[in-house]
């Protein structure tokens, strides 16, 4: 048994004082007041839960592409626990059939792997003229073919994300993605206002990395931003104060304080130094915290959760349990494991992580053995 004593936990949605997190084996005991826990490791910091990233492209020097194998997602996703993630999702962005295949049998065969939740695929089935970092040449609508393969793979999978645009996917294709099981994301669209409610109507229920990438909110045509915000749909968001502005995501966690998760949407850059990387043959250029094509298109980015946490409390002004919601308890419900993930609460893995007063990354544990940060 294990006892962790700190100065404050964050329980996944709140602050307590003069508490402790008992640990039997990979599982939290309890989470009781001090005295009654028994002599245990006093920490400095903020105890929480572990985080769930649902958009990485890569870690510790690799990409996932159509080349990624089992062994290759078992090392990105050990890269993401140094970093602080209890699990991530491995995102494939728009590639061939034959790329989308060969990552889904890999992750197919990763089922199992620690800190490997699923896949997250960000194409191909997007809106041209919001190709972001995408190839424009490899997106395309999806037929039958794509359907069967991605359905298959849902049911497979623990999780499957697919960001898809309305634009390349009908209201019935849609609906039979949600059926199978996926997790239908509504990104990289062009989309009025009316046909993303629709498209949100027909089963999808989440929008993939929130103004980036996409139709914007105006007062006439509230875009597909707005129906994210007048909505219920739950919805990434990169804080890195490069992809969105501070005041931008201060006003959209006003209109929804709940349903808005972090990402990354970091590269092979993520655990490393390296400075320069190869995405489907362009040169992606890392310079002053932002990653960019040649040209200075964004291409994901160059973002730890932590730092993401202290960009919403330090510039957008979130306060500290809300932000650290938004890494934790947030994506968890999102992805419908808020049953393991997301909460010290008895019963719940024990993932975890220790945060200095400026919530940078101290420690982290995995199953309830300590990992050495990242």
């Amino acid at each position: 048994m294990t006892v962790l004593a700190p100065v404050r936990i964050f329980d996944g949605r709140r602050f307590l004082t003069g508490h402790a997190v008992v640990i039997e084996g990979d599982r939290i005991a309890a989470v009781l007041p001090v005295a009654k826990a028994g002599p245990g490791l006093r920490l400095d910091g903020t105890l929480a839960p572990a985080f769930l990233d649902l958009q990485v492209n890569g870690g510790g020097g690799l990409m996932v592409g159509g080349d990624t194998d089992m062994a290759a997602l078992r090392h990105i996703c050990a890269t993401h626990q140094r970093l602080g993630c209890a699990g991530v999702l491995p995102t494939l962005i728009t590639d061939t059939p034959d790329a989308t295949a060969a990552i889904i049998a890999a992750g197919i065969r990763a089922v199992g792997t620690p800190g490997f939740l699923g896949l997250h695929l960000e194409g191909p089935h997007l809106d041209p003229r919001r190709p972001g970092a995408h190839d424009p040449a490899l997106i395309r609508p999806m037929n039958a073919d794509d359907l069967s393969r991605l359905c298959d793979a849902a049911r497979a999978l623990p999780v499957l994300m697919v960001t898809l645009a309305p634009e390349s996917a009908t209201p019935d294709q849609i609906a039979a993605l949600s059926r199978a099981g996926a997790i239908v994301s509504l990104g990289h669209s062009d989309c009025d206002y009316d046909t993303a409610r629709a498209a949100f109507a027909a089963g999808a229920r989440c929008a993939t990395h929130l103004f980036n990438a996409m139709s914007q909110m105006g007062h006439r045509a509230p875009g597909l931003v707005g129906a994210v915000l007048a909505g219920n749909a739950q919805a990434g968001l990169i804080a890195d104060a490069v992809h969105v502005h501070p005041a931008a995501m201060r006003a959209a966690l006003s209109a929804r304080p709940e349903g808005i998760f972090l990402v990354t949407d970091c590269m092979g850059f993520a655990g490393t130094d390296l400075t320069e990387m190869t995405l489907q043959g362009s040169q992606i250029l890392r310079r002053d915290g932002r990653l960019t094509l040649a040209d200075g298109t964004l291409a994901g980015a160059d973002l730890r959760m932590d730092r993401a946490i202290r960009v919403l409390v330090d510039q957008a002004g979130i306060a500290p349990e809300q932000a650290l919601a938004m890494a934790t308890w947030e994506p968890a419900r999102a992805v419908g494991l808020s049953d393991e993930y997301g909460a010290l609460r008895a019963g719940r893995r024990a993932d975890l992580v220790l945060l200095d007063d400026n919530l940078a990354l101290q420690s982290v544990w995995i199953a309830g053995r300590p990992v050495i940060p990242g």
